[in-house]
């Protein structure tokens, strides 16, 4: 037995769980990894978050508390010991929306609507206390990725990414810069479940959200809408930014230009991650959802408040041919971090 499996062993004795059956439930781009629990009809997930890793089981804890404290489904804290990296987590089940969508492709419209009201939630409460808060150019460093990761992985060269990050930080310094909220960063349709027994807001179960911070309105509906991982169905984007529109009252005049920036910054930071998680972390899958990412960059790239964007991007940043897709995957697992 592993060291890292006797300190499990030990947490689930401790709180009662010893005895219980066992079950990989998830794991994802991060060192985290669920199980499910399941003893004298009762179920739990085990996270198992190694905090030599990085991961973070304290924000984990606090932020679950904050969004059951303003009425939302967050999975309650059942034991903790945050020093390992471990907590025993109320089940919300496997009711995952993309999941579900997938089933059923008329629950699309619904279910979104509902994740829609929870951001409008979100945003209607003051944020816990001392989330970070990163500047217009933090984002741009972390876009910076596109051409650290991305680029390097079809071209094997680096080149300086201050002229990039210089045009970034100043498209959302003009279009995105608006007062801060709280943002969950990884707002999609595997990060969410569908609870129908519940009402309201709290029919939303909300997974993954410890790298919480303050950020810009939309952030998390570019998340939704702009998912990495699964296609939106014809006008739900557009539906749904009108949607968020009507329930926070934003101006739609500035939103667009706004939200254009965001996704632009969000899908050169994935675009970055993914061919990193490809070249260092052995995980070849990751490319294949390259293309999505690429189609979204350049649809927010056609906002016209982002030709200066628009332009550098055209000259950093080689498309996803088939060949290029190729070249990155020849590469996993063979790049040190």
């Amino acid at each position: 037995m592993t060291d890292r499996a006797a300190s499990i062993t030990a947490f689930l004795s401790g709180c009662g769980w010893g005895n219980a059956a066992r079950s990989f439930l998830a794991g994802d781009a991060s060192a985290r990894r669920y199980e499910r629990l399941t003893l004298d009809g009762k179920s739990a997930v085990l996270m198992d978050a190694p905090p030599e890793e990085g991961e973070d089981t304290e924000s984990f804890v606090r932020i679950a508390d904050h969004l059951l404290s303003i009425g939302l489904s967050a999975p309650r804290i059942l034991a903790q010991d945050i020093a390992s990296g471990l907590l025993l987590i109320e089940d919300l089940g496997d009711g995952i929306y993309a999941r579900l969508i997938e089933r059923r492709p008329e629950l699309e419209e619904p279910l979104y609507k509902a994740a829609v009201e929870v951001l409008a939630q979100i945003e209607r409460n003051d944020p816990p206390p001392a989330l970070s808060n990163l500047t217009a150019a933090d984002w741009a460093g972390a876009a910076a990725f596109a051409l650290d990761w991305y680029r390097f992985a079809i071209t094997g060269d680096r080149m300086d990414t201050s002229p990039f990050r210089k045009v970034l930080t100043e498209t959302l310094q003009h279009h995105a810069d608006a007062p801060r909220v709280m943002i969950l960063r990884d707002y999609h349709a595997e990060n969410l479940l569908w609870l129908p027994d519940r009402r309201g807001v709290a029919r939303v179960g909300v997974l993954d959200f410890q790298l919480a911070q303050l950020g810009q309105p939309g952030y998390d509906l570019v998340s939704l809408l702009q998912d990495a991982r699964r296609d939106t169905g014809q006008g739900i984007e557009q539906t749904m930014i009108r949607y968020y529109l009507s329930l926070t009252g934003r101006a739609e005049g500035g939103f667009g230009p706004a939200y254009a920036a965001l996704g632009a910054q969000r899908a050169l930071r994935i675009l970055g991650i993914f061919a990193r998680l490809s070249l260092v972390g052995g995980k070849p899958g990751y490319v294949d959802k390259i293309p999505r990412v690429w189609s979204q960059l350049q649809r927010n790239l056609e906002q016209p408040e982002l030709a200066a964007l628009a332009a550098i991007c055209r000259e950093t940043l080689p498309a996803p041919t088939p060949e290029r897709l190729e070249r990155i995957r020849a590469k996993c697992g063979h790049h040190a971090p």
